[in-house]
């Protein structure tokens, strides 16, 4: 099994006590805090970050809302088991491109895609504006112009699917496109069709999204868009990311 490293610069903190909780999270979710693992008391945390205590426990409040840490009498701060963490959370799927996401991650993120992507492209047959057939097309115009394994295509790839969520006119499932935008680019780059081949299908089928949901065709938008999600799952087969170091800066470099 072969691995593959593409780098995607996240955003860094802007205030302390976020840092604190950014540098933390990502040691949990990196695994060097386990699920159930007591984290160093406070005076050993202070001295780790050079921080305030308050400033630490801010911090902690924050990973405890975000459900990756728990505070109990007498026992201390505690890692939550992976199934509590807020994933819709942008900060938390921040910190897992920076810890660095694997197959596991990649397969999580494709199944909340076929069970709410396909029914988007449903409603946005139905739903859809001049405007938004405008904007799927300047999309597919990008794709095509853009080389397969640039930054470019993967954002124009993920352009087209939040247009199509914004199509739907369903504000959840907008909600939803936006908040997982970070990762649905980590993803896009992974599966970047490289082979001229892959190329033509990948363009084909997203093409046949826009026709469909131009001709009003419920059904067949929502048939191209599962074989789209499915064929880029086939892609990132095996394969894991590792994100930019702490220090790229978003925007930085480019």
């Amino acid at each position: 099994m072969t691995s593959r490293i593409v780098v995607i610069p996240t955003r860094r903190a802007h205030s302390n006590h976020a840092e604190v909780a950014r540098s933390i999270g990502i040691d949990i979710i990196a695994g060097r805090y386990a699920e159930g693992t007591r984290l160093p008391g406070d005076a050993e945390m202070i001295a780790m970050f050079g921080v305030s205590r308050p400033v630490l426990r801010e911090s902690v409040k924050t990973l405890v809302a975000k459900g990756l840490l728990t505070t109990k009498a007498r026992v201390g701060t505690v890692v939550r088991e992976r199934a509590a963490w807020n994933m819709f959370d942008a900060d938390v799927l921040a910190w897992h491109l920076d810890a660095g996401i694997d197959k596991r991650f990649l397969n999580d993120l494709a199944e909340i895609r076929l069970a709410v992507e396909p029914r988007a492209a449903m409603l946005a047959a139905a739903q859809r504006s001049e405007e938004d057939l405008a904007e799927l097309r300047r999309s597919m115009d990008r794709m095509r112009l853009e080389a397969s394994d640039s930054v470019g295509f993967a954002d124009a790839d993920l352009a087209l699917h939040v247009a199509v969520a914004r199509a739907s006119g369903n504000l959840f499932m907008r909600s939803i496109g936006h908040v997982i935008e970070a990762a649905l680019r980590a993803s896009f780059l992974l599966s970047a069709p490289v082979e001229l081949e892959d190329r033509d299908t990948v363009l084909l089928w997203h093409q046949k999204i826009v026709d469909a949901i131009a001709a009003g065709d419920a059904e067949a938008a929502s048939e191209a868009m599962v074989f789209v999600i499915h064929n880029g799952m086939h892609r990132h087969e095996g394969t894991v990311i590792e994100t930019a170091p702490a220090s790229v800066e978003s925007g930085e470099g480019s």
